[in-house]
């Protein structure tokens, strides 16, 4: 087993660059229940994480699930895969979503904002940066994978069970079109996965719409051969949730599933913002905007 990697320098800790935003009075610092608020409109500059604080991984899965709070999934009969995947890999148990409705959050997971979006409303069209559009001038690749999209690069607001309110990138000009992908497309050849790649299922199989063991079954059908893969090919899965079902303070599950994470559960607060910078370190990216006022997580890789 090799050592772990050193944490981020002392320097850069939350609670200093928090105060540091609060004293230049910026509002709502904290959202309800202690959770982030939304990102104001005047965001903080990029700063690059430091290098070598988390393996680089080749491909990174990210798969967000929809509107459970954590004891809804966690320790439930009704998730054996779930509870199977979070068993070998870190399990955040105070992990948050970072607004209510839904929206807000798959934003804040792909920009570092929640963009003033405060509702579900479609469509949109931001000139800001984003993980995509990062990852693509950094000469790597983003795919965004959305079940029953009924096509490449559709910008329709929905379609079936398809819902352009789950797929962010979809309301990024610089993200091209050819990244909005159906997830019939997910290629069954892992090594040709883009860089980055984030899955959202349909309304009736992430949760939404459908039960939690039907938002499982999906889940192991559709990722568990990638998870495996994982394992054994210097890659990551992260399985989250956008938010709670507004019952439990945004207390939502996030598990990180691959070859260099040590399996356990971890106690640190961790919302989408620090889950965007994680992402953008491993892949030695500057993180974005109010993922910039967080740490990325280095305490579960060996």
């Amino acid at each position: 087993m090799r050592p772990r990697r050193p944490a981020l320098a002392a320097a850069v800790r939350v609670p200093v660059l928090l105060a540091a935003l609060c004293s230049v009075a910026l509002t709502g610092c904290t959202g309800s229940a202690g959770t982030p608020a939304a990102a104001p409109s005047s965001t903080p500059a990029a700063r690059s994480a430091s290098p070598g604080a988390i393996p680089r991984p080749d491909h990174i899965v990210i798969v967000v699930e929809e509107n459970k709070s954590f004891d809804d999934v966690m320790g439930r009969s009704d998730a054996p895969y779930i509870n199977s995947l979070a068993a070998g890999g870190a399990l955040f148990t105070q992990a948050t979503g970072v607004a209510h409705p839904s929206e807000p959050n798959y934003l804040a997971l792909f920009s570092g904002s929640t963009q003033g979006v405060t509702d579900d409303s479609c469509p949109h069209s931001f000139g800001a940066d984003s993980l995509g559009s990062q990852l693509i001038k950094a000469g790597m690749t983003f795919g965004g994978f959305a079940e029953s999209l009924p096509s490449t690069g559709y910008q329709g607001c929905s379609s079936g069970d398809y819902a352009r309110k789950h797929a962010p990138w979809t309301d990024f000009p610089a993200v091209p079109a050819s990244s909005s992908q159906p997830f019939s497309a997910f290629p069954h050849d892992f090594a040709t996965l883009p860089t980055v790649s984030i899955v959202v299922p349909n309304l009736a199989n992430d949760m939404h719409n459908g039960s939690v063991s039907q938002g499982d079954t999906w889940l192991r059908d559709n990722l568990d051969a990638y998870a495996k893969w994982a394992r054994t090919h210097n890659s990551l899965l992260i399985v989250t949730w956008d938010e709670d079902d507004s019952h439990f303070q945004n207390h939502i599950a996030t598990i990180f599933s691959g070859e260099h994470v040590t399996a356990g559960k971890y106690s640190e607060p961790i919302d989408h913002y620090r889950l965007l910078a994680t992402v953008e370190a491993a892949e030695g990216l500057p993180l974005l905007a109010q993922a910039a006022a967080t740490e990325p997580v280095t305490d579960v890789w060996h």
